[in-house]
């Protein structure tokens, strides 16, 4: 996806709706009646299409892949799994573990649980009473057309629903998508706070504290000068503290309290971000596809077209990657405190001193 390097000047847009927590109905069986037994084959490497890396608390890594399942790797051998083993779909979004070291797979059919022998796609339970905020929960994106994020409690799936965005009726009237819903979630962030943000396609950004949704919104880190829409594609904190959200334009300082003079609006500023350029004319925004960050607190991005890029805290250094024309889709640090790209033509890779090699088992 091209996204513009000039961005529309926004007004900033923001609300909160309050939400009651109440006791959810009862709810059907957790999961599909049907389970398959996990085959698996080996093979001599994990492709290169690569959308999702995750290492488990055992050190198997996972790499999801956009339509070949997943790739298990146990530091010897290879294993690939697809439909045919147990997956909903073979195209992955996401790979995430349960306390108990089970390995959830969310996928454009629906999440599945691996327990180590086989996978079982969950049920569903659709509600707007199902948020809650616990430790262990898992959050997932889910596919294009949901109304909401999905809530695993370890017992039960939840698929739930936004409250109203004061902002919808303008907004889709102006950026129709009728695939999608506006509250579609492309990225899920849980803060150094606690809370859980999500990225949306045309709402802007949520954060759950447990008890409200509140809302942020500013058009350019949504839309394409010009027409079209790219959302909020990835949210993360630096070592001060400061959310970055989709590029390095601007940075945040978000509050806990409301802001004065307006009812149920949250309070935060707004500075300008780190530039890596010296041009006169201003900044030269990155736009971010995915972030991360390291033991030492530094906050890693991966960029559509222009490699990766760290912040340390003071400045942004960047580390080109040698991809061809590859769509650089995740950075992530592993267990070791390694960091890895998976991109969506190009395979892995893994940074090795001050540059990315491809990963090679």
């Amino acid at each position: 996806m091209n996204l513009a390097s000039t961005l529309f000047s926004g007004v900033i847009f923001l609300t909160l709706v309050s939400l009651t927590p109440s006791i959810p109905a009862p709810v059907s069986p957790l999961t599909k009646a049907t389970t398959t037994a996990v085959i698996g084959e080996a093979v001599a490497d994990v492709g290169k299409n690569v959308w999702v890396i995750y290492q488990d608390k055992k050190n198997n890594y996972w790499f999801g892949s956009d339509g070949q399942g997943v790739y298990r790797y146990d530091g010897k051998a290879i294993t690939q799994f697809s439909t045919k083993d147990g997956l909903p779909n073979n195209r992955i979004r996401e790979i995430k573990e349960d306390k108990s070291g089970n390995i959830f797979i969310s996928t454009l059919d629906g999440i599945c649980k691996f327990d180590g022998r086989t996978f079982t796609t969950l049920n569903v339970v659709k509600t707007d009473k199902g948020w809650r905020l616990h430790s262990d929960d898992l959050w997932f994106k889910g596919a294009s057309n949901e109304p909401g994020p999905f809530r695993y409690d370890g017992k039960t799936l939840y698929l739930l629903k936004f409250p109203k965005h004061y902002l919808e009726d303008q907004i889709t009237k102006e950026t129709p998508y009728p695939a999608a819903s506006p509250y579609s979630i492309y990225t899920i962030y849980k803060d150094t706070k606690g809370n859980v943000w999500f990225g949306t396609a045309n709402l802007g950004a949520c954060r759950y504290d447990g008890k409200s949704l509140t809302w942020i919104y500013e058009r350019h880190l949504s839309e394409i000068e010009g027409g079209g829409s790219f959302g909020i594609r990835t949210i993360g904190e630096d070592k001060s503290g400061k959310f970055w959200i989709c590029s390095n334009r601007f940075r945040y300082a978000m509050s806990a309290g409301m802001r004065s003079g307006k009812s149920n609006v949250i309070d935060y500023t707004r500075e300008d971000g780190i530039s890596h350029t010296a041009s006169k004319s201003g900044y030269d925004p990155i736009f971010f596809e995915s972030m991360t960050r390291d033991d030492q607190q530094n906050l890693w991005m991966s960029s559509n077209g222009s490699g990766v890029w760290r912040f340390d805290g003071r400045s942004l250094k960047h580390f080109p990657v040698k991809t061809g024309s590859s769509w650089l889709i995740t950075v992530y640090k592993d267990n070791n405190g390694d960091i890895w790209l998976g991109t969506d033509s190009a395979g892995v890779f893994k940074l090795d001193g001050s540059e990315f090699k491809p990963f090679q088992p």
